[in-house]
């Protein structure tokens, strides 16, 4: 049986505010603290456990969410009501835009850390 992921941590400047951006897009439950983390549970028991770090940089992670195609409306109207810059590609070569990639669509955002979001309506191809 392959392994499945339980949790992952992601580390920020302040691991509510970067915890609660990300639950305020998706439309999610407050965070929830846990020992020196911020819990974000998602689907199928995986949690995001935002951590506070105070290096001189964090290391930016990329976090991709498969979402419904309603759920990627909902979060792109959050995302352009907040006036927030997006992408339609990981490079941010295309500003202001969003993909119709692999028979979906997709965008990518930038938390408060530098962590790269994206959301995607249609899981990547990888025969």
């Amino acid at each position: 049986m392959p392994a499945r992921l339980d949790h992952t941590i992601v580390r920020s400047r302040d691991r509510f505010t970067g915890a609660r951006f990300l639950t305020e897009l998706l439309d999610a439950p407050e965070p929830k603290p846990f020992g020196p983390f911020a819990s974000v549970p998602l689907d199928g028991g995986v949690t995001l456990d935002y951590l506070d770090d105070d290096a001189p940089r964090i290391v930016p992670q990329h976090l991709a969410f498969l979402v419904s195609e309603e759920e990627f409306d909902e979060i792109f109207a959050r995302i352009t009501e907040r006036e927030l810059p997006y992408w339609a590609d990981p490079y941010h070569h295309e500003p202001q835009r969003i993909n119709h990639l692999h028979q979906g669509r997709g965008v990518y955002i930038e938390d408060p850390d530098g962590h790269s979001i994206e959301f995607i309506t249609h899981t990547y191809v990888t025969d």
